[in-house]
């Protein structure tokens, strides 16, 4: 086990620094998951192969990441095209790499290091899109509802700013404005939740004077939110939370 590890240290200095764990060499790198976790690898030499792995920690970490299982689905399609002509391959949830000379590990370890970056990377595409993914959620629950809506209206409040809403739902009883709050990063939740209340504020005379109901939604289904949020926005509008469909439903035609 020490001569991958010497030719590593030959190649790529001190960035990479091998340690023995139980039957494994753990290769400490000095690249990091999206949350300051260091991307560890494994070598495993049996009857003369060398195989690196990562044990699975990549794919394990993007799993807790995740909100639900639909994105994970396409967060594996997202992956299969990151691993296309690296050599690396997908096996049982860990990402690996046969070494077949010595003399090629260093290139295998920049290769597999680079990959789990890559892969956990991920995760910021979604970070970026997954609002609109759960808009496309909601939608698909009211036309399953059958309540009629229209989709991201503008509206213009006092102030004269014009304000994109996601929903403006019609029923027999009454009519509503619906905005979805949505974020993977607990540190942008307050301000998401203060943007959400200067717009309810500025369209408060629609409320008065169409007899519009507001209605805040959150998804609740990604553990960010603190209790400060839902009592800043409640002051201005109805809550509603997207683990429980039904009761939000239930707002809309009620």
């Amino acid at each position: 086990m020490l001569a991958p590890c010497d030719v590593l240290s030959a190649t790529l200095g001190d960035l990479f620094e091998c340690s023995r764990v139980n039957h494994y060499m753990r290769i400490r790198t000095p690249f990091l998951y999206p949350d300051g976790d260091l991307i560890d690898l494994f070598v495993e030499e049996k009857d003369g192969n060398i195989l690196l792995t990562d044990l699975g920690e990549t794919l394990r970490w993007l799993s807790s990441q995740a909100v639900s299982e639909k994105r994970s689905k396409k967060q594996l399609e997202l992956i299969q095209d990151v691993l296309k002509g690296t050599g690396v391959r997908q096996f049982r949830g860990m990402l690996q790499v046969d070494v077949r000379e010595v003399a090629d590990f260093a290139g295998a370890v920049a290769s597999l290091s680079q990959a789990a970056l890559r892969v956990a990377d991920v995760w910021f595409t979604f970070q970026a899109r997954g609002g609109e993914t759960v808009v496309e959620e909601v939608e698909d629950f009211l036309h399953r509802k059958k309540v009629l809506f229209e989709r991201s209206p503008m509206l213009r409040g006092r102030s004269g700013n014009s304000w994109k809403l996601d929903f403006y739902t019609r029923t027999v009883r009454r009519n509503a404005l619906v905005k979805v709050l949505f974020t993977g990063n607990r540190g942008a939740a307050r301000r998401i939740a203060e943007h959400v209340v200067a717009q309810w504020v500025d369209l408060e005379h629609l409320r008065q004077t169409e007899a519009t109901r507001f209605i805040s939604l959150f998804d609740d289904t990604n553990d960010v939110w603190d209790p400060e949020e839902f009592r800043l926005v409640e002051n201005l509008s109805e809550i509603a939370y997207w683990s429980h469909p039904e009761e939000f439903a239930e707002k809309l035609v009620a």
